[in-house]
């Protein structure tokens, strides 16, 4: 009898304590995070096609699209396991060659304005129009990977779940950092005088 009034009381004792909110929690930026993941290999798998697109244009700069396959490499070589979502050294180097691609993707895009062959290319357009979706789709991907990650936190900080936390090892989870904060936290100097 004993025995089972210890079952109940523990049992009740863990359901108030947000032991199941931890899993759950935890459960929720683990999915997170593997739709963040999908949506980079998205983008990652399409650069081939985009860099051969480009390729075909004879004059188009070969350091742009130098750096397009380089950032690539780099940003498919980083293994990516579920203990990178407790490690913030590791998410920020993730995270910054997630960032090259994106900015050398965002200069080939640029760049390639200046030819009109290039933009009258249909496969060039039609690759175009998937990259923007990709980047929108990491857009959302990464905000829901945020906000669950920012409920586990609240959750591993209050009191009392604290202690649960404590207990059971969960420790604050690392979220995605803006890779360049203090320039973009830098107000923007406007003068409209004429020179």
């Amino acid at each position: 009898m004993r025995h089972w009034l210890f079952t109940i009381a523990l049992a009740l004792a863990l359901s108030g304590c947000g032991y199941n909110d931890f899993q759950r929690l935890d459960e929720q930026s683990k999915a997170a995070w593997s739709e963040v993941l999908n949506q980079y290999q998205r983008r990652a798998d399409l650069v081939p096609n985009i860099v051969a697109t480009v390729k075909g244009e004879a004059a188009f700069e070969q350091d742009t699209l130098t750096k397009v396959v380089e950032a690539r490499a780099k940003a498919t070589s980083i293994q990516v396991t579920p203990e990178t979502l407790n490690n913030p050294e590791a998410m920020a180097k993730f995270q910054a060659a997630q960032g090259e691609l994106g900015s050398a993707l965002s200069r080939l895009m640029v760049v390639s304005e200046r030819y009109p062959d290039l933009k009258a290319n249909q496969g060039f357009r039609d690759l175009r129009v998937q990259l923007e979706g990709t980047e929108n789709r990491i857009t959302v991907a990464r905000n829901r990977y945020i906000q669950t990650v920012q409920e586990y936190n609240v959750l591993a900080r209050s009191f009392p779940t604290n202690l649960t936390a404590k207990v059971f090892g969960y420790d604050a989870k690392a979220s995605f950092a803006v890779a360049n904060e203090a320039q973009i936290s830098t107000p923007p100097v406007v003068d409209f005088q004429k020179k």
